[in-house]
């Protein structure tokens, strides 16, 4: 019988057992009647539980029965003590009924409860509540009685539900564990009842129960001290009363098949935890080698251009997006792997090792298909992206090829030239770069071999390295092309060049014309102080002369080439028309200018020549060696000379030009005046003798 069915009725504290024990050792069953009504079955019932409680040994002993009838009438007591004949009459050895001091002593009497001894089969006594220490020690009587033994029949009553709430568990426990773990041991049973006791769980938590006990053992062993005796007292609680020794064997119990089902918790749950990595394995696997490797199969190309090549690389973005969420599986369950071999058992280790060995088979393949396809990818994007670049250069180049050079000035044409120059050094970098790019993706794509895609990739290795190739083909084509163009256009351009050198060159020839011209007519001006000097600059002004000879031939060559040049480029020259004509009027200056100048000389060196030779005559010679002819001639030479100096230089277009500044051809006429007036006293002296002779 559980006190949880009759929780009621032991709340009322009809009968108990304090735990106190008579000189006998036997046990004291306490029945405290009130003044109300006893209820016997209740009684009856409250006794079979108690009397159930203790060992058969501790029942051999017998039992004191204290019937507390001080608050209760006679005949209730009489039918509590006839009552413990039918209840336990065996085991009872002493009835002692506590009676009120003066209330019963006329009925005790009427009934003598030690002549029915026999029939009884135990002894009664009637004894007042002071008195009965001398049946039993106060140590071992409550306080009601007169003792010293302490007693709370609602903390025993809850003990008690604790201790048969975890019998009752325990108990269960044991039996559900105990199928659990036979099951488990079982070596031939099949795998479908191997799972369903596998799955098979305990009603109750074994931790919770065996805490419970602990809880409950360690109550049940503790003890309380009686301070005024200096004795021990046990508590109600002991291990007569409560069991000690069968909870500790229950824990025991509990302990051992707890432990023995912990085991087959962790090999269950090995078990399952190597189904499970199996099963997701085999996703994993089952995912690459599938839609994974299909992907995979239908992406090939590398694109016709840049734009296509993105494209295709967005789209294997994607394909790696979805094989990163089955690659992170692959980390973790790897990383489970590795865990289970580095505590794992030795049985497990090669099943573990060959799904470890699988997952990173296909992983790593299928991880290297995608490495491949993204650099190849790449790789074609880079190609095209040269391709479009260069393309664009030679467009440039072209459409530049293709607008006429507009001949303004040489500085232009070279600065054109040399932009001509860079733009087809930078296409040919450019090719150079695209030949690299191109060599570099044939070799990638020569390195596709059946396994990168799980299929034969021959015919469209073929259609990828025909599209590269084709491209580059193209690119030379076009770059010979625009090679070709360019060295005509170079040619033209350097003979525009050519053509704005002369022509400058012509120009210069012009000025130095100019300038040697306005040097004869402002420095070349002196006619020398005596022949000797007019001589030499005789001999200078016929070297000047042929300086500006040179000039005028080098400025005509030049004119004479630009004209070549012109109908070479098909242009009209502004030389022509313009520079030759300067060319021939400013000749034409020079020549009329030099032919004065030197027409001026030879008169001056004539004049001085004869001067010269009149003055250094001895007027001692005879009359005879003198030719006054010689005086006229160099009188009027001499006035012509002077009369030439007068005179400017008038050019065909009317324009007049003067030797040097009038202080220069006043001091030049002066210098000539001079030997004039010279010579005519020479001559006057030569005559003064003929006259001397005509008057003697």
């Amino acid at each position: 019988m559980d006190a949880t069915v009759i929780l009621p009725i032991l709340k009322k504290k009809l009968a108990f057992l304090s735990g106190g024990k008579d000189r006998r050792s036997g046990l004291i069953l306490t029945i405290p009647l009130c003044s109300e009504q006893t209820n016997m079955d209740e009684l009856s019932v409250t006794l079979d539980y108690l009397l159930s409680i203790p060992s058969d040994k501790c029942k051999a002993r017998g039992f004191t029965v204290i019937v507390d009838g001080r608050k209760s009438q006679w005949n209730v007591v009489k039918t509590v003590v006839l009552m413990l004949q039918n209840v336990v009459p065996a085991e009872v050895s002493l009835v002692c009924v506590v009676k009120p001091d003066e209330f019963w002593d006329k009925k005790v009497t009427h009934f003598c409860f030690w002549k029915e001894k026999d029939r009884l089969g135990f002894e009664v006594i009637l004894v007042s509540g002071n008195k009965l220490t001398r049946y039993i020690e106060p140590s071992q009587l409550t306080e009601e009685f007169g003792g010293s033994l302490t007693y709370d029949h609602m903390d025993w009553l809850n003990k008690r539900l604790v201790f048969e709430k975890f019998t009752k568990e325990s108990t269960s426990l044991l039996d559900e564990l105990a199928v659990i773990n036979n099951g488990s041991d079982k070596g031939n049973q099949n795998e479908k009842d191997r799972s369903m006791d596998f799955n098979y769980l305990p009603s109750v938590d074994p931790e919770t129960v065996l805490q419970t006990g602990h809880e409950l053992l360690s109550e049940l062993q503790q003890r309380r001290f009686n301070g005024s005796e200096g004795g021990v007292a046990w508590s109600p609680m002991d291990d007569e009363l409560l069991a000690q020794p069968q909870v500790m064997k229950l824990l025991d119990s509990l302990r051992e098949q707890y432990t023995r089902y912990q085991e087959v918790c962790r090999q269950r749950s090995k078990r399952t935890q190597l189904d499970e990595i199996q099963q997701k394995v085999m996703q994993v696997v089952n995912w690459l080698e599938g839609p994974g490797s299909e992907q995979l199969r239908t992406q090939w190309g590398i694109g016709d251009s840049m734009r296509a090549s993105q494209a295709l690389q967005q789209k294997h973005e994607e394909i790696e997006s979805q094989h990163s969420e089955w690659f992170a599986v692959y980390v973790e369950l790897n990383q489970q792997i590795a865990a289970l071999l580095n505590a794992g058992d030795e049985e497990d280790l090669v099943e573990l090792k060959s799904l470890q060995q699988r997952l990173s088979d296909v992983c790593y393949r299928q991880a290297s298909q995608l490495e491949f396809r993204q650099n190849l990818l790449q790789i074609a994007l880079e190609f095209h992206g040269v391709a479009q670049e260069l393309s664009q250069q030679l467009d440039g180049l072209l459409g530049m090829l293709c607008v006429d050079v507009a001949p303004t000035d040489g500085a232009a044409i070279q600065q054109t030239l040399k932009l001509l120059e860079e733009k087809l050094k930078s296409v040919d970098t450019g090719l150079q770069g695209l030949r690299e790019k191109g060599q570099n993706l044939l070799d990638q794509i020569s390195n596709q071999a059946s396994w990168a895609y799980g299929k034969d990739v021959s015919s469209e290795n073929k259609d990828n390295v025909d599209h590269v190739q084709g491209v580059m083909e193209d690119m030379q084509l076009r770059k010979q092309r625009c090679e070709d163009m360019v060295d005509v256009r170079r040619l033209k351009m350097l003979q525009m060049v050519q053509l704005f050198k002369c022509e400058e060159d012509a120009a210069q020839a012009v000025d130095w014309l100019n300038e040697l011209l306005d040097a004869l007519l402002k420095t070349h001006i002196r006619l020398g102080d005596d022949s000797q000097e007019t001589k030499i600059l005789i001999e200078k002004h016929r070297k000047f002369v042929d300086v500006a000879q040179s000039t005028y031939d080098y400025g005509r060559q030049l004119l004479q080439a630009t004209v070549v040049l012109c109908q070479s480029l098909r242009c009209t020259s502004r030389s022509s028309g313009d520079t030759l004509p300067k060319l021939n009027r400013v000749w034409k200056q020079f020549t009329i200018t030099s032919e004065e100048r030197v027409h001026r000389l030879e008169m001056a060196l004539a004049f001085h020549s004869n001067a010269e030779k009149i003055l250094q005559e001895s007027p001692d010679l005879p009359e005879s060696a003198l030719d006054f002819e010689q005086f006229e001639e160099v009188e009027g030479v001499g006035k012509s000379l002077l009369d030439r100096l007068t005179v400017p230089v008038i050019y065909p277009d009317g324009t007049e030009q003067y030797f040097g500044s009038p202080s220069d051809m006043a001091s030049t006429a002066e210098h000539i005046r001079e030997r004039i007036k010279m010579v005519c006293l020479k001559k006057q002296q030569l005559l003064q003798p003929d006259a001397s002779i005509r008057e003697s």
